[in-house]
Order: C-alpha cells, then sequence, then structure tokens
C-alpha cells in the first residue's frame, strides 16, 4: 500500500517528490513560464520609520531584491532587459511580473495601479506576484489586488519567515502572528493566492521552532510556500549579532534533513516556489556552502528519493 501511494504521488508531480513551482506552472500555463524580478521603486515601512529604522536583520540593502531589475529604470525597461536574458536560455515560454523588492504594496493606491498595468501590460505576461507585508494591506489595496485577480492570475506574497513571537522580535520583523492571520484571511476572502516565506536558521531558533512553523503554516489556507536558508550578507543589522559571537549557521547537512522533514509535513495541493534562498556572492559572508544552489537541490531530492519520503507523507493537516 505505502508503494502504491509514493507511486501515485511521483505521477503526481513528474519528476519530482514534492509539489515544484515548475510543474504547477506548466500545468496552469501549458508552456515554460518564467518570473521577471522587478524593483518598482517602493520602500518599507519597517526600514522609513513608520514601524522602524533597521529594517528585518537579515534583509539586504537592496529589500531581498538583489537579482531584480534596476530601480533606476522604468518597469518596461527592466522587463526587456531581464526577459532578453531568459531568452538567451529558453527561447519559448510566458512571464511573471514578480515585484519583488521591498514592500509592494506600501505606495498610493493610484503609483501601485500604475506600476502593476505597466507590468501586466507586457507581452506574454500571464500572471502577476507581489512580495509584501501583511501590515501593508489595507482595505484599498486588496480591493485593488481582487480586480487585477479578475484580469490575470495572482498571487501575494508574505514574509512570515517564523511562526514564533519571540523570533519575530529577535529578526526586528515589526508585527505579530495576529496580524498575518488576519491579512491571510482577507486575501482568501477575495480568492487571491497567497503564499508564504519561511526561514530556516534564524538566531535563537532550533529544529523543533522551525518545524512547528511548518506545521502552523500547514494548517492555515495558503497555496505556496517558499523556504529559505538564512544568509548572512554585508550591511546588513544581522552582522553586528554575527561579531558579537551570537549567531550559528546551520550546516549543509542540517537544512538539507530538515528541509526534507518540512516537505512531507505540507499539504500535497501546497505549491513549493523554492528549497533555498539566493544571495549574491560578493555581498554573502555566511554560510558559503550555499553558494553550491544546484548541489543543494540535488541533495534533496535524493534524500527523499533514498528515504521514500515525498510531499504529504506525514502531513495531518486539513
Amino acid at each position: 500500500m505505502f508503494f502504491i501511494q509514493e507511486v501515485i504521488k511521483l505521477e503526481m508531480w513528474g519528476d519530482k517528490r514534492y509539489y515544484s513551482l515548475n510543474y504547477f506552472l506548466r500545468k496552469k500555463f501549458g508552456t515554460k513560464v518564467f518570473k521577471i524580478s522587478l524593483d518598482a521603486g517602493f520602500s518599507c515601512p519597517n526600514r522609513d520609520g513608520t514601524i522602524s529604522k533597521g529594517g528585518c536583520v537579515f534583509c539586504s540593502e537592496r529589500g531581498s531584491g538583489d537579482f531584480a531589475g534596476n530601480r533606476e529604470f522604468s518597469i518596461s525597461k527592466q522587463f526587456d532587459d531581464i526577459k532578453s536574458i531568459m531568452k538567451k536560455k529558453w527561447k519559448n515560454g510566458k512571464y511573471i511580473a514578480y515585484f519583488q523588492a521591498y514592500t509592494n504594496t506600501y505606495a498610493p493606491i493610484e503609483i501601485l495601479k500604475k506600476r502593476y498595468d505597466e507590468a501586466i501590460n507586457q507581452k506574454d505576461v500571464v500572471a502577476l506576484a507581489i512580495a509584501t507585508r501583511p501590515d501593508c494591506l489595507d482595505n484599498d489595496v486588496l480591493q485593488l489586488l481582487e480586480e487585477y485577480n479578475k484580469k490575470i492570475y495572482v498571487w501575494v506574497e508574505l514574509g512570515l519567515q517564523s511562526s514564533k513571537d519571540e523570533t519575530a522580535k529577535i529578526i526586528n520583523r515589526g508585527y505579530d502572528l495576529n496580524v498575518f492571520e488576519e491579512s491571510l484571511y482577507k486575501l482568501r476572502e477575495r480568492n487571491i493566492d497567497v503564499v508564504v516565506h519561511v526561514i530556516f536558521g534564524l538566531p535563537g531558533e532550533n529544529k523543533s521552532d522551525m518545524i512547528n512553523t511548518i506545521k502552523y503554516i500547514s494548517n492555515k489556507d495558503i497555496q505556496g510556500v517558499k523556504f529559505h536558508l538564512l544568509h548572512l550578507m554585508k550591511n546588513t543589522p544581522l552582522v553586528s549579532m554575527y561579531e558579537e559571537g551570537n549567531l550559528k549557521f546551520l550546516t549543509q547537512d542540517e537544512y538539507i534533513n530538515i528541509i526534507c522533514e518540512a516537505i512531507t509535513l505540507l499539504p500535497s495541493d501546497i505549491v513549493i516556489h523554492r528549497l533555498t534562498g539566493d544571495a549574491p556572492r560578493d555581498l554573502l559572508i555566511e554560510p558559503k556552502w550555499s553558494l553550491k544552489k544546484w548541489e543543494i537541490l540535488n541533495s534533496i531530492d535524493k534524500n527523499l528519493k533514498d528515504n521514500s519520503l515525498y510531499q504529504g507523507l506525514n502531513c495531518k493537516s486539513k
């Protein structure tokens, strides 16, 4: 019986033991789909003094948009520049306009609408993805997102990072868990898909804390998750914690084992958008092993296969 269940799961997701974003997009749009990461020139209330001036302790100077377009350029030029790079690798496909850098609902409605319109009007754009904070989704913004969701596929990314409020204070997240839950409810009430960001290796957290975050989101009405490894980058508030000796990084094996356990705990209908994050080589301080991205991804696949693990195997939610 176990073998039959495993075969069924693998047939669901092609050659992966989890519901990958690539598989989801190919099924939904019938072709390869690429993300075009954009920097719309926004700020963040956790940086401009509205909440704090420090930002989240791990967040880079570019608001976690280190691989996004140049904010000095228009949305159209950023889109064309990145699209031309993509076309060197893949000749055909559709595109997701991904507002990645900083907080992408933190601006007057007319500015948001102007930026979003410019993005979705680019040729072959089939989806709009918006990274933001749960405390930057007032009713006017929610109504705007609902309107776009009727025109084009929309998902909103929320940076939860951890379900533990003590950790939230350490990393200067700037909002409590109830804020996340309220925004999630309001987005889902409008039938907008939600992708949650989680970081493993945050200061003060052990494996149990990380797994508890996965159990928490597994019981929520979310449609996707992004797993990240904590990166220490130059010119971030986290550096002082590191220099004081108060930061311990996960080893590669520890990270892979936690990721694989987390995958088994997720419901089988949640799309895994990312298994590990990226950091620019010239900014990364630790852990250096994280630069070997393909080795990490291949090791995750091998670990899952060798141990007969797959997404949803140990899920007790939904």
